[in-house]
């Protein structure tokens, strides 16, 4: 996607918006949030395609930031694979996984949570877009393989889910 960031002395304007908008759409964006000087935007798409502008003039409290340092290639073990009756919710994205939309905030889900295909049980932050991720099945989880701010790769199991 190219990048349609606007110079320093252009503000943001109707027409870059609904250009924006349209990107959203076009690339099932669910949120994105721009800074531009002391300005920023936040652009959320709900159930029905709508889209909620939320202007915000203070800088934002921003996830906890993930260590600059660089992984060790003696990564933890892989989990240990489901019991045969355990469905998994995957990252369907590269990014870093949050488990509430912001720091104060309760978790999305937890061990025991009740879900169901439009359950939103985490987000996955890629590139600065926040993605929400939903079940897309019912059931009880079970496990949770990760933890806040934990990188993920697209496909790493995030839950375990008892299907109903």
């Amino acid at each position: 996607m190219a990048d349609k960031t606007a110079d320093s002395s252009e503000s943001f304007n109707l027409d870059k918006l609904k250009e924006l908008i349209e990107l959203m759409e076009k690339h099932g964006l669910s949120e994105v949030h721009l800074r531009h000087g002391s300005e920023q935007w936040r652009l959320r798409r709900g159930g029905q395609d709508t889209v909620q502008f939320v202007p915000a003039t203070h800088p934002a409290a921003a996830p906890a930031p993930v260590a600059a340092a660089p992984a060790p290639q003696t990564a933890a073990p892989a989990p240990e694979a489901p019991a045969s009756n355990l469905l998994e919710i995957k990252s369907p994205i590269v990014g870093t996984f949050y488990s509430s939309p912001s720091p104060e905030d309760p978790a999305f889900v937890q061990k025991g949570s009740k879900v169901g295909p439009d359950t939103v049980v985490c987000i996955v932050e890629a590139m600065k877009v926040f993605n929400q991720i939903t079940a897309d099945l019912s059931g009880t989880i079970e496990e949770v393989l990760v933890s806040n701010g934990d990188p993920v790769e697209s496909g790493q199991p995030l839950f375990r889910v008892s299907p109903n």
